[in-house]
């Protein structure tokens, strides 16, 4: 993808759109007054089937009495909440047919039957608010390296507000996820939506398929490209791979974050392959993943997109650099994280962490005793002592420690950038500057390796003169480690997602780490 386009796409993620996904207008109803309840008394000991803390809380603040006896404000709840799928969630998860039926039968309700129904009412609505808030599930019990920070939500006084005040309306609109990013989900909800039925095959072929070629599996390209409005339906489809069929194949590689060179090949055919129902359960896990993430930015931030391998600094809303990197391998993967920048850390000693050692360097250690050294990594003991190879004991090897000198090809590079973490993970520079030109960079052990990471340390550092380029080239040529405290406050969101909408095209990513079909069920369980 061009620097043009990456930007573009990126400018969906990094400011907030005012306008409210939920449709105001189709939730007022002109006709008040129709059905009113009235005010009643309410046994508190009808509270406990519901084993809701907040429900008791809230009626206690009620003097335990009824409070939807406004048909106008049921009517907005029902309709909210049946609503609620265009935001990925499910009607179903709040008894939307029971309440519905309660509402069409409210006038022949009797009090016992009314006090049921607004019981059900509160508890369906309060669940359905903290879920758009807060997310229907907690990624902290799901994962075990996602390490968010999740803004709790006061139902109660929402709930009082949107009575005594009149704004229903408004409390939801408050409860919704204000990054534009998410709005772009809810439009990338709304347009997959819109096609029809899928009945285009599966593409089998075990072979690359060139420009003006013919393979069979072409036929079945070209219906997918078809469906998917990549290609125009214009001639009868053929086997022959064409020129329009290469520039539709083209722009199905850019949409989903593949090399754009027409060539279709294994990642092209597995992208082709999913079908309407699949995308559309990728969209909504990302809506539940939007919903956990911080519902407002700091002022500066480095924004971090793992599936997409993409870093973007953006201050006061605006792209001022990015950034392509270099993210964990499945089974080492880059932790979800929010922190705070600390420090820039120039020509830094690398120790070798626990994993790496275990996993990569014991087995060639244990056949060559010269393979650290090779590497430039110096063996310690207890009292801090360089040891030679040769006296190390390799049925002690956890007596060590492992640590790499300075240098350019150093394992961290030239630099690092620490923020504070629990899963001891940070930015850098890499000696294996090659692999920025790959297209799957999932290629770590866990922390995120940037191109051309100098740039970034000096736009960090903030200060022309001092940290000129000239400057920081003269510093990392000492080969000396030195710390450098960041003084301007940047936040750095390490998070994850894989679709979203650009201009009314669906855009995809690779679930590199599998988190979709899985996340997916969950919701629907």
């Amino acid at each position: 993808m061009n620097k043009i386009s990456f930007l573009i796409i990126f400018m969906a993620f990094v400011s907030c759109k005012k306008d409210s996904i939920i449709n105001i207008d189709s939730l007022t109803d002109s006709k008040k007054n129709d059905k009113e309840g009235s005010i009643l008394a309410i046994d508190t000991l009808l509270y406990a089937p519901f084993k809701s803390k907040i429900l008791n809380e809230f009626y206690n603040s009620k003097d335990n009495e009824t409070v939807w006896q406004s048909e106008n404000n049921r009517k907005i709840i029902i309709k909210t909440i049946k609503n609620c799928e265009t935001e990925g969630l499910n009607p179903d998860d709040y008894n939307i047919t029971k309440l519905s039926e309660l509402e069409k039968k409210f006038s022949d309700l009797d009090e016992s039957e009314q006090i049921n129904y607004d019981l059900l009412l509160t508890y369906n609505f309060q669940k359905y608010l903290t879920h758009l808030h807060n997310g229907k599930l907690n990624p902290r019990k799901i994962y075990n390296n996602w390490d968010l920070h999740i803004n709790e939500l006061d139902i109660k006084t929402i709930l009082n507000n949107a009575i005594e005040k009149d704004s229903l309306i408004h409390e939801i609109e408050k409860c919704q996820p204000k990054a534009l990013t998410y709005q772009k989900l809810i439009k990338a909800l709304e347009i997959i939506n819109k096609f029809p039925d899928e009945q285009t095959p599966l593409i089998v072929t075990e072979d690359k398929i060139y420009h003006n070629k013919k393979n069979i599996a072409v036929i079945n390209i070209k219906k997918k490209l078809r469906y998917w409005k990549d290609l125009k339906a214009k001639d009868s489809i053929t086997s022959t791979y064409d020129d329009d069929t290469f520039e539709a194949v083209k722009k199905f590689q850019t949409r989903h974050g593949l090399i754009s060179d027409g060539i279709i090949g294994k990642s092209t055919i597995t992208a082709l392959n999913f079908t309407k129902e699949e995308r559309k359960n990728q969209i909504i896990a990302n809506l539940e993943r939007w919903r956990w993430f911080s519902k407002s930015f700091a002022e500066n931030y480095l924004l971090i997109n793992i599936p997409n391998y993409s870093l973007n600094v953006i201050e006061k809303q605006k792209i001022t650099m990015n950034k392509r990197i270099v993210v964990g391998k499945i089974n080492r993967k880059t932790p979800i994280l929010t922190s705070i920048l600390q420090t820039v850390v120039f020509n830094p000693t690398w120790t070798v962490p626990p994993t790496i050692l275990k996993e990569d360097l014991l087995p060639e250690m244990i056949k060559n005793r010269n393979t650290l050294k090779n590497k430039g990594i110096g063996i310690y003991d207890s009292k801090n002592k360089e040891i030679d190879p040769l006296d190390w004991n390799e049925k002690r090897p956890r007596g060590y420690r492992y640590i790499q000198k300075p240098g350019y090809y150093n394992s961290l590079g030239v630099v690092k950038i620490n923020f504070p973490n629990k899963h001891s993970v940070y930015l850098h520079d890499t000696n294996h500057r090659n692999l920025f030109e790959r297209n799957n960079r999932s290629l770590s052990s866990g922390c995120v390796r940037i191109e051309k990471p100098l740039e970034l340390a000096q736009l960090l550092l903030d200060n022309p003169v001092q940290y000129s380029k000239e400057k920081i080239d003269s510093i990392v040529a000492t080969r000396e480690t030195l710390f450098i405290g960041i003084k301007k406050r940047y936040a750095i969101y390490q998070w994850y997602w894989t679709a979203w909408s650009e201009n009314d095209e669906l855009i995809f990513r690779d679930d590199i780490y599998k988190l979709d079909a899985d996340l997916y069920k969950q919701l629907r369980n």
